[in-house]
């Protein structure tokens, strides 16, 4: 089976601070692979570069068989990758169904100002979307008056819009209450397996990494320290006193 992403020799060092240590790296459709490291092990880089964000000084980054290497955030968008942030990147002043609006005339490159978002936007899919994060309810809501564990919810949303086939999540449950975190992640997971999206998703909470990980990185000091199974990279030696400070 062909890798959905794949990085080949990925390098990329500030001054003498080498951030991604030429790191080969493949993701498979279908997989749900949670990245977890310290903070300044290179998660955040890795995502970076590989969603254009950041480019690197050596190796190449491979999208369902092509080469996105240096590409901009917009055509990697476009060829199907999308991104969701630790901290919610969303329009606070408007709707949470206006949110959608924008994010599904972005994926369509039609921004006409002379017509009003529900006329443009495909109405089906942003009612789908929004039942799938269970967000019906406050869709005529504005969206700073979201909870924080919505606000991911409606970020996620928002990527979903983009029609993605694989989707980045930085920190899905950072910030949200921990009585929450198995409930958003019950939700996302849920809208990603019926949208068929591929994901990756970066996580410090371990429970969160056990029971919704199919894989697991281990990310020490800019490179993978350990790649497989949720129960054998958590019970690696050198991930437990490296990466889980036991």
């Amino acid at each position: 089976m062909s890798a959905l992403l794949k990085t080949e020799g990925l390098t990329l060092a500030f001054g003498g601070l080498v951030v991604a240590n030429g790191i080969d790296f493949e993701l498979h459709q279908g997989e749900r692979l949670a990245v977890i490291g310290q903070n300044g092990a290179g998660k955040t880089t890795f995502i970076n570069i590989c969603t254009g964000l950041l480019k690197p000084s050596a190796g190449r980054v491979e999208f369902d068989g092509v080469d996105i290497t240096g590409k901009s955030p917009r055509h990697i968008v476009r060829r199907g990758m999308a991104r969701s942030f630790q901290l919610p990147q969303l329009f606070l002043d408007h709707s949470v169904r206006q949110c959608l609006e924008l994010a599904g005339m972005a994926r369509q490159s039609r921004m006409p100002w002379w017509r009003s978002l529900s006329v443009t936007a495909d109405a089906r899919e942003v009612d789908r979307v929004l039942e799938l994060v269970n967000l019906g309810a406050r869709q005529h809501e504005p969206a700073t008056n979201l909870p924080e564990g919505q606000r991911k919810l409606l970020d996620v949303a928002m990527s979903l819009m983009l029609e993605p086939r694989l989707l980045i999540m930085d920190e899905p449950t950072s910030g949200v209450s921990s009585e929450e975190k198995h409930g958003v992640m019950e939700i996302v997971m849920g809208a990603l397996e019926e949208k068929k999206v591929t994901a990756i998703f970066v996580e410090h909470d371990v429970d969160i990494v056990r029971r919704y990980a199919t894989r697991v990185a281990a990310w020490i000091a800019g490179g993978i320290a350990a790649d497989g199974t949720p129960d054998a990279v958590l019970a690696d030696a050198n991930v437990r006193r490296e990466v889980l400070g036991e």
